[in-house]
C-alpha cells in the first residue's frame, strides 16, 4: 500500500512518530509526504491520500481507492469525476464541533455584550458607556436556532444550555433530540425555526441544498432583534441580502467567521457595519485538531485492513 500525505492549513506537518504510526497501521505501507505542488508526481501509484486531491491530481491517479480529507468541509472534492468514482471519501466531520462552537459563542458575545464595540473604540469607549450598556443583551432565556445538527450544531447546543438558552435544532436527517436541544425539526420547519429564534446559528456543510439558503426571505422570517452566527460555510449566505438586512434592521446583527467571498474584499460593507463582528475564517483552529484527525485516519487504516466500516465516510452525492 502506498499512502500519500499532503499537508495543508489544518495539518501543516506530520511528525516522524505519526508517520511511523501510519506506516504500521497500513501494514508496513510506503508513506510519502509531499507538498501540494509536487503531489501530482506521486499520486499516480498511490492507493490512499491524506489531504486535498484536486481534479488534476485525481485524473493523474491510477490506483486510488480512498481519500481522507484534512478539512471538515469537502465541497472542494465534489467535482463530477470524483463524485462518480468508486473512491471512498472520509473526513474529520464530527471532530471539529468543539472549537467551532467556542468560536461561535465568542463572536456572539462580542455582539451581545458590546465587546466588539469596546475593542473598536479603545480608550474612547469610556465616552460611550451609556450607549453600549443600552445595547447589551443577556442570553438567559433566549432561543438558539441551529441550522444543521451535526457535530458543530450539537456543540453549539451544549454551550447554549450553559447560558440558559432554549434550543431548536433543524436537520435534513431525522434525528433524536439530544445534546440539550428542546426539539429537532426537519427542513419543513425552517421558517418556523427562524421566526422563533433570538440567535440563529448556521452549522451546516456547503451543498447544493444549502448554498444561498440564507437569502432575503430567510432574513425576513427572522426576528428584527435576532443575531445570525456563522462559523461553517459563508456561501450559505447571500452577501447582498445579508448586507441589506443588517443595514435596514431586518435582523439585529451578524457574528461571522466565514463570508460568501473569501478573502472578503475590503470594499464589502460587512467590514464597516457596526452590527457585524468578523474573524478571518479562523474558527477551525485548535491545538487538538491535527491529532484528532490523524488518530481517525490511523484507525481507518486499521479498519481498511480488517474489512471494517470506516469512520467519517462522506456521502458524495449529498456532500457531507
Amino acid at each position: 500500500m502506498k499512502i500519500l500525505i499532503i499537508p495543508g492549513l489544518t495539518l501543516p506537518s506530520v511528525p516522524d512518530i505519526e508517520i511511523e504510526r501510519i506506516r504500521v497501521a497500513g501494514g508496513n505501507a510506503d508513506v510519502v509526504v509531499s507538498t501540494p505542488e509536487d503531489a501530482i508526481d506521486h499520486v499516480g501509484d498511490a492507493d490512499v491520500v491524506l489531504g486535498l486531491v484536486s481534479k488534476r491530481m485525481f485524473l493523474a491517479s491510477n490506483r486510488l481507492k480512498w481519500v481522507h480529507a484534512i478539512a471538515s468541509g469537502v465541497d472542494m472534492f465534489l467535482y463530477d469525476e470524483f463524485v462518480s468514482s468508486d473512491v471512498i471519501l472520509t473526513s474529520e466531520k464530527g471532530l471539529v464541533g468543539e472549537h467551532l462552537a467556542d468560536h461561535g459563542f465568542g463572536l456572539l458575545l462580542m455582539l451581545t455584550r458590546q465587546l466588539g464595540t469596546a475593542l473598536r473604540l479603545g480608550p474612547d469607549s469610556w465616552k460611550h458607556r451609556p450607549e453600549m450598556r443600552s445595547k447589551e443583551i443577556e442570553l438567559t432565556g433566549a432561543t438558539l436556532g441551529i441550522f444543521g445538527f451535526g457535530g458543530t450544531g450539537k456543540a453549539m447546543a451544549r454551550r447554549a444550555v450553559g447560558f440558559g438558552m432554549g434550543v431548536i435544532a433543524l436537520d435534513r436527517e431525522e434525528m433524536e433530540v439530544s445534546d440539550g436541544a428542546d426539539e429537532v425539526v426537519g427542513l419543513e420547519g425552517f421558517e418556523s425555526m427562524l421566526r422563533r429564534s433570538d440567535v440563529v446559528s448556521i452549522c451546516c456543510p456547503l451543498t447544493s441544498e444549502t448554498r444561498g439558503k440564507f437569502d432575503s426571505s430567510a432574513f425576513l422570517a427572522m426576528k428584527d432583534t435576532a443575531v445570525l452566527v456563522n462559523v461553517t460555510r459563508g456561501e450559505v449566505m447571500v452577501e447582498e441580502d445579508l448586507v441589506k438586512a443588517l443595514k435596514e434592521g431586518t435582523i439585529a446583527g451578524a457574528a461571522l467567521d466565514v463570508a460568501p467571498r473569501e478573502p472578503l474584499p475590503a470594499d464589502s460593507e460587512l467590514w464597516i457595519l457596526e452590527n457585524v463582528v468578523m474573524s478571518p475564517h479562523t474558527a477551525g483552529a485548535s491545538q487538538f485538531r491535527a491529532s484528532r484527525n490523524l488518530d481517525r485516519f490511523i484507525r481507518n487504516l486499521e479498519h481498511v485492513r480488517a474489512g471494517r466500516t470506516l469512520e467519517g465516510v462522506i456521502d458524495k452525492d449529498l456532500g457531507y
